[in-house]
């Protein structure tokens, strides 16, 4: 997304400058008009340039180092410590240089006069749109100390859930990995010795053993043949991938893909409704509540598709009504959102569905587990146990001719 600078007015009439990212200037200046501001000035411009070196020169933060930041930025507020002192003693425990020096730039912009979140929001590459859209709405409450609170319970939720779909993947990765190293090693070292051993014999091969013996001879070529166009296409997918339209693509057919599909909907709506839920919580309005919360779906297909449910919501249309009309959320979903919005709990609603479907996940990804491994051992069994055999077929032949 864009950012765009932005100079506005409070209802008490005091000015104020900064940064904000949005999908267009349309969808910004709806955002900040929602905030009770009057718009003078709001053009579009790159992200702060050298915050962006900076990020890029370092690293982006981990989520396990942004969730320990606002432990502390939490412990240090409820201290009722100065805000400006707040700051101090955050950059001077910082241990990733660039978010040092962002700190810094954060510090100076409140020492002269922005808010925080107007701070925060000079940088989208380590604080995005949720993070700066929960920072102002504890400013205008008031409360933030109950809002950060909230926010790291949201982020060790979206750890956990990151460190699940992790190990889900990892695992059958790592049996891959095992299988192809030993298939491998036989093609590289013991299948040599055999081609050797059966050259020197002069003895007629089985159909088998010399089709074998023809791959291994021409392994050499086709294998690096293979590699290189298994590398090309990796980062041919990888490039197409990194452009909106590939991520738009790839994403929705994963979204078709049998039982990955599945886990990846279910995903994308603990996503979706745990950070609304939480935004919502926090006192944001419903469209930028619903804007922070779209932005943080994973699966960028369905990200986009909930942009349409924004516009019909500004429009006047309930939300239940506007993701049903989306047609990518599970109707259970859109029932209960439905239920919480008439009986207005939909903050607790939302939480009692990203609940349900996180128990949803961890079902289906023990299930996605439990078959994937005996079948990937199962598979590399045949595939290393046929090579073995049909190495030994000349070898049985001739214990057979003997016996006879």
């Amino acid at each position: 997304m864009a950012v765009f600078a932005y100079r506005v007015a409070r209802s008490d009439g005091s000015l104020v400058q900064g940064y904000l990212e949005g999908d267009g200037e349309a969808a910004v200046r709806a955002t900040l008009e929602s905030q009770g501001l009057l718009v003078f000035t709001l053009h579009r411009r790159e992200a702060n340039p050298s915050s962006s070196r900076r990020s890029w020169a370092f690293g982006r933060l981990s989520l396990g180092q942004f969730m320990i930041f606002n432990q502390e930025l939490l412990a240090l507020i409820k201290s009722g410590l100065p805000i400006l002192r707040v700051w101090d003693l955050l950059i001077d425990r910082a241990g990733h240089p660039g978010f040092r020096q962002v700190l810094c730039d954060v510090k100076e912009d409140i020492r002269s006069g922005a808010s925080a979140s107007n701070a925060l929001a000079k940088h989208p590459m380590y604080f995005t749109n949720l993070y700066v859209a929960t920072i102002r709405a504890g400013e205008q409450s008031g409360n933030l100390a109950e809002v950060l609170q909230r926010y790291v319970a949201y982020l060790k939720l979206m750890i956990e859930l990151r460190q699940k779909m992790t190990k889900a993947i990892s695992y059958p990765i790592f049996l891959i990995a095992i299988g192809v190293a030993v298939i491998g090693f036989l093609v590289a070292y013991v299948m040599p010795t055999f081609v050797s051993v059966y050259g020197e014999t002069g003895k007629a091969l089985p159909w088998a053993t010399q089709l074998l013996l023809r791959m291994v001879a021409h392994a050499e070529v086709w294998g690096l043949a293979a590699a290189i166009v298994l590398a090309g296409s990796i980062l041919g997918l990888r490039a197409y991938y990194a452009t909106p339209a590939g991520q738009h693509m790839i994403d929705r057919l994963l979204l078709n893909f049998p039982l990955v599909g599945t886990i990846a909907v279910t995903q994308n709506t603990v996503q979706f409704t745990r950070t609304l839920g939480t935004i919502l919580a926090g006192g944001t309005p419903l469209v930028d509540a619903l804007q922070g919360a779209r932005a943080a779906v994973s699966n960028r297909f369905l990200s986009s598709v909930l942009a349409g449910a924004v516009e019909e919501i500004r429009q006047g249309t309930t939300l239940a009504d506007a993701l049903e009309r989306c047609q990518v959320l599970p109707k259970l979903v859109i029932e209960m959102v439905s239920v919480g919005e008439e009986t207005g709990s939909l903050e607790t609603m939302l939480r009692d569905v990203a609940e349900f479907y996180e128990a949803d996940l961890d079902s289906k990804l023990d299930q996605l587990t439990t078959w994937m491994e005996p079948a990937l051992l199962l598979v590399m069994g045949v595939v290393v146990g046929g090579i073995v055999i049909v190495m030994y077929l000349p070898v049985f032949q001739m214990a057979g001719a003997v016996g006879g």
